[in-house]
C-alpha cells in the first residue's frame, strides 16, 4: 500500500467519524485482553497492535501492566496538536513493550557455554542473527557484529568474534555467538553459574518496536511505557535511522516519561526516510549535502517535518546514541531527559557515538537533561542554526569531550551547561587528551557555562557546510569553517581556556570570563580572570533525593571578571549567515536568570551557571530540577 492510498484511507475515515458525530475514544490493552474485543475497560485488547489499528486522531490507547512482545507500526497519527492519537501506559502500571522473546530448550556444551537450536519461523523475515551492522560513518574494527543479542535477567551478554572464544571458560564478560541455518539458528552462550533452563533467557527478534512502516505518521504520542531489546541497526545520517522508537521523517510526536534500553544502535530516532541513497554517500560530506538535497525534495520543511517533543525519558544501553536525529529534529525539544550507559562497551565505533546526536538542529532546544557514562554528550553536526543548548548536566563521559559543535555556522547558543566529566583526578596528562567542548564551528555564543576542562578549537577548510535561510531548511549557501566569530561571556573554564582562538579566521568577542587552574584566556577576552591557583573543589555528591555540586567560589568574581548581560542586542549577527541571535521561539535571549531560575545580579552577572554573591564554599541541588536551594557548607574558598 502506498502512502498516497493510506492517506485517503484515513481521510475518508475522519469524514465518516465526522458524518456520524462520534467522539474520541479510548481503547484499553491487557495482557488477559481479546483482539477480537471492543476495546473497552471491561473487554480489553490483548495487543497494542490490535489497538492501532483502530485508533484514529483524537483517540487514547491505554495499555495496562504487563509484557507486550510486539512491534507496534502505527498505521496512522493524528491531524493536529488538539487530534493527536496517544499511546500510553495506564496510571501506576508496568507496561513493557520487549523486541525479545524468551528461549528455553538450552543444552550445556562446556565449562559455562550452553547452546540451542531456534526454529527461523521465530524470526520471520527479520534476523537479526543474520543481520550485520554497517552502513556510511561505521567502523567494525576488523570483525563482523550483527544486531542481534542473548539477555540473562534481561541484561545483555556481548557478541564473541568466534566460535571458540564463547566455547572457552567464561570470564568477566560473558558471551554469544550465533550461526544462520536454512532451517534454524543455533546460538552458543555463556552462562557463568546459571542453568538458563531455570533463569530469564531472552533473544532479539525484532528491529524496533515503535516505529512507523512509512513517513508522514503525524501528531503521536508515546508516554510512560518500559521498552527494551530491540535489534536496530546502524543509524547514518545519510540513511533511514530506525530506533527502538522512532518518528520515521513525521512531524509533531511527543515522546515522554519513557524508559527505554537495551537497542543494539539508537534509542530514540528523529531521523531521516530512507531510500535508494541510503549508504552511499562514501563518508564525505560532499556526500551529505547531496542527502540534503534529496531531503528538500522530500518535504524537508518546517510544514511537514520535526516540531517533536522528547522529554522525560530514561535512555540507556545504547551502543550508538541516546537520541539521534539527521534532518527529521527541526524545530524540536529534547528536555529533561536522563541519558546513560551509550557506547560503553566499545566493540566497533563510528561517526555518530553520542548521548544526543543531531545533524540539523535547526531552532531545536536541548535543555536540562542529565548525560553520563557515554561516549560524547551531546554533538551537534551541521546547521545547528538557532538551536539551544542549556543548563544540561553532564558528567562521567569517557570519550573526548561532553559537547561538540561540528562545521556549524551559527547563530547558536551553548548556557548554563556544567560540564564535569574530565574533572576527575587523573594527573596533569589526562586533562591534555580531553575538553569539555571541542568547537569546530563558528557563530557560536557561549554564556555562563562551567567547563571543567574548558574549550578546543580547530578550523575545518576543507568542507564546505550549509548555513540556511532565517528559521527554515532551504540552503542559503556554503562555506567552510574559518573559525572564531564566538562570542564567550561570563565562563568559568579550567585546564584549558580560550586561547585556541587567537589563530581563529575571524575574531571573536569575549568579557567577564573566569581562568582556574592554568586556563589562558583569549587575546580578545576584554576583561579576563585569570585565578591561576585557585582551586574550586568541585565534587559531584549522589544522594537519595538527586545530584548535587559543591564548589567553592569568590563573591567578587562578579564586579572583577565584569561580565555583560547577555541579550540578542548584545550579541548581534552572526557573520557568515547574517542573522541575530534569537531564542528557539524566535524570541529574544536576555539571560536574566540563572541555572537555577533566580534573577541575576544585572550590572554585575556572576559567572558560570549560578549566581552566587558571597565567597566560600557552596552546595546546590542540580538533578533533578525538582527545587531551588544552596547551602553554604564553608565559609572560605579553597586556593593552593
Amino acid at each position: 500500500m502506498t502512502t498516497k492510498t493510506i492517506a485517503i484511507g484515513v481521510a475518508a475515515g475522519l469524514l465518516a467519524l465526522a458524518a456520524a458525530g462520534l467522539e474520541a475514544r479510548e481503547y484499553h490493552v491487557s495482557p488477559n485482553g481479546d483482539d477480537t474485543s471492543a476495546g473497552s475497560r471491561e473487554r480489553p485488547l490483548r495487543t497494542i497492535s490490535a489497538a492501532a489499528e483502530r485508533a484514529q486522531p483524537g483517540d487514547t490507547v491505554t495499555v495496562h501492566a504487563g509484557t507486550y512482545r510486539e512491534r507496534v507500526t502505527p498505521p496512522r497519527g493524528g491531524t493536529s496538536e488538539d487530534r493527536r492519537i496517544t499511546y500510553q501506559a495506564a496510571p501506576d502500571a508496568k507496561a513493557v513493550i520487549k523486541g525479545s522473546e524468551a528461549i528455553g530448550g538450552w543444552r550445556e556444551v562446556e565449562h559455562d557455554t550452553w547452546k540451542v537450536a531456534v526454529d527461523n519461523a521465530l524470526f520471520g523475515d527479520f534476523n537479526p542473527y543474520s543481520d550485520l551492522i554497517e552502513g556510511d560513518w561505521f567502523d567494525p574494527r576488523g570483525r563482523e557484529h550483527h544486531t542481534g543479542a542473548v539477555y540473562l535477567d534481561e541484561h545483555w551478554l556481548t557478541e564473541a568474534a568466534r566460535l571458540e572464544d564463547v566455547l572457552a571458560p567464561a570470564g568477566d564478560t560473558p558471551l554469544w555467538y550465533a550461526r544462520v541455518g536454512d532451517e534454524s539458528t543455533t546460538i552458543w552462550a555463556q552462562f557463568p553459574g546459571v542453568d538458563p533452563n531455570d533463569s530469564p533467557v531472552e533473544i532479539n527478534v525484532r528491529k524496533a518496536l515503535f516505529y512507523p512502516a512509512h513517513p508522514g505518521v503525524d501528531y503521536i504520542t508515546v508516554r510512560g511505557f518500559t521498552m527494551m531489546h530491540a535489534a536496530t541497526p546502524w543509524a547514518p545520517p545519510t540513511a533511514e535511522q530506525i530506533g527502538l522508537i522512532g518518528t520515521h521523517w513525521s512531524k509533531g510526536w511527543v515522546i515522554e516519561g519513557n524508559d527505554i534500553r537495551y537497542s543494539i544502535c539508537v534509542g530514540i530516532t528523529l531521523g531521516k526516510y530512507g531510500d535508494e541513497f541510503d549508504n552511499t554517500s562514501e563518508d564525505t560530506a560532499v556526500g551529505y549535502v547531496k542527502t540534503i538535497e534529496r531531503a528538500l525534495e522530500n518535504g524537508w520543511s518546517e510544514d511537514n517535518i520535526g516540531h517533536h517533543v522528547v522529554r522525560n525519558n530514561e535512555i540507556a544501553h545504547c551502543e550508538q546514541a541516546g537520541i539521534v536525529g539527521s534532518l527529521g529534529a527541526i524545530f524540536s525539544r529534547i528536555a529533561g531527559n536522563d541519558i546513560h550507559d551509550i557506547h560503553v562497551r566499545r566493540l566497533y565505533t563510528g561517526a555518530e557515538m553520542a548521548g544526543i546526536k543531531i545533524h540539523a538542529a535547526v531552532d531545536t532546544l536541548i535543555a536540562d537533561n542529565h548525560i553520563y557514562r557515554t561516549h560524547r554528550g551531546i554533538w551537534l553536526d551541521w546547521m545547528a542554526q538557532g538551536a539551544r543548548v542549556t543548563r544540561n548536566l553532564l558528567h562521567d563521559n569517557d570519550g573526548t569531550q561532553d559537547l561538540f559543535f561540528e562545521v556549524n555556522h551559527g547563530p547558536f547558543m551553548v548556557d548554563h551547561n556544567v560540564c564535569l566529566s574530565v574533572y576527575p583526578p587523573g594527573g596533569e596528562s589526562h586533562w591534555q587528551s580531553r575538553n569539555s567542548v571541542l568547537d569546530v564551528s563558528q557563530g557560536g555564543t557561549y554564556a555562563h557555562n562551567l567547563f571543567a576542562n574548558g574549550v578546543r578549537f580547530h578550523d575545518e577548510l576543507n568542507r564546505e557546510t550549509p548555513y540556511l535561510e532565517p528559521h527554515g531548511t532551504g540552503v542559503a549557501g556554503l562555506k567552510n569553517i574559518a573559525g572564531g566569530d564566538n562570542r564567550f561571556y561570563g565562563n568559568v573554564l579550567l585546564h584549558e581556556g580560550l586561547n585556541d582562538y587567537d589563530g581563529a579566521g575571524m575574531p571573536s568577542r569575549m568579557k567577564g570570563n573566569v581562568y582556574l587552574r592554568g586556563a589562558r584566556p583569549s587575546k580578545f577576552d576584554q576583561s579576563p580572570l585569570e585565578k591561576a591557583a585557585f582551586d574550586p573543589g568541585i565534587e559531584l555528591i549522589e544522594k537519595p533525593d538527586g545530584l548535587y555540586l559543591e564548589i567553592a567560589v569568590e563573591g567578587e568574581w562578579g564586579e572583577e571578571a565584569d561580565a555583560p548581560l547577555v541579550t540578542s542586542e548584545l550579541l548581534g549577527h552572526a557573520r557568515v549567515p547574517d542573522l541575530p541571535y534569537l531564542q528557539p521561539d524566535r524570541t529574544p535571549y536576555r539571560l536574566d536568570t540563572d541555572s537555577l531560575g533566580r534573577s541575576r545580579d544585572t550590572a554585575h552577572p556572576f559567572p558560570g551557571p549560578f549566581e552566587l554573591a558571597e565567597s566560600g564554599r557552596v552546595r546546590l541541588k542540580i538533578w533533578p530540577r525538582d527545587e531551588v536551594g544552596i547551602e553554604h557548607v564553608a565559609t572560605g574558598p579553597r586556593a593552593r
